[in-house]
């Protein structure tokens, strides 16, 4: 893992951190009982959160990552700096296959994702790192 030259401050990510960690108490999970929360920085310095909402459907279940996502697009965010995940687990989980794809779709390679463990703890890759040889948007010509 490359070191990452951080586009957040210190205190920002304190911000990130804090809410994505708090964000799983609002995860849905009866079935699976895996926890996640994510919390996501806006380019105007707004905080977003979200939590995995499962369905007895099992794909029909939304990932915390996507809630945020969608939330903050919804609210006419387009732009972000950076994304906090948390789970209860350690190591750190990182974002699904689907997830990845969906968070690129608004980030590019060099967009930073911290991962959370259960004791506070991350590790951080890039989008390019979790999902190399990836396209978004502007592969497409958008």
């Amino acid at each position: 893992m490359a070191p990452i030259d951080s586009p957040i401050t210190a205190q920002e990510l304190e911000i990130l951190s804090t809410k994505a960690i708090a964000a799983k108490e609002a995860a849905y999970c009866p079935y699976s009982k895996f926890r996640v929360g994510a919390c996501i920085l806006t380019t105007s310095g707004e905080f977003v959160v979200g939590a995995n909402v499962e369905n007895a459907a099992y794909p029909v279940g939304t990932c915390a990552e996507r809630v945020a996502f969608g939330t903050a697009v919804v609210a006419g965010h387009k732009s972000f700096k950076a994304l906090a995940v948390a789970t209860d687990i350690k190591p750190a989980a990182s974002p699904c296959g689907m997830c990845r794809q969906y968070i690129r779709e608004f980030t590019n390679g060099s967009f930073p994702v911290y991962m959370y463990d259960g004791e506070g703890s991350y590790k951080v890759m890039t989008m390019g790192e979790l999902l190399p040889d990836s396209f978004g948007p502007g592969d497409l010509g958008i």
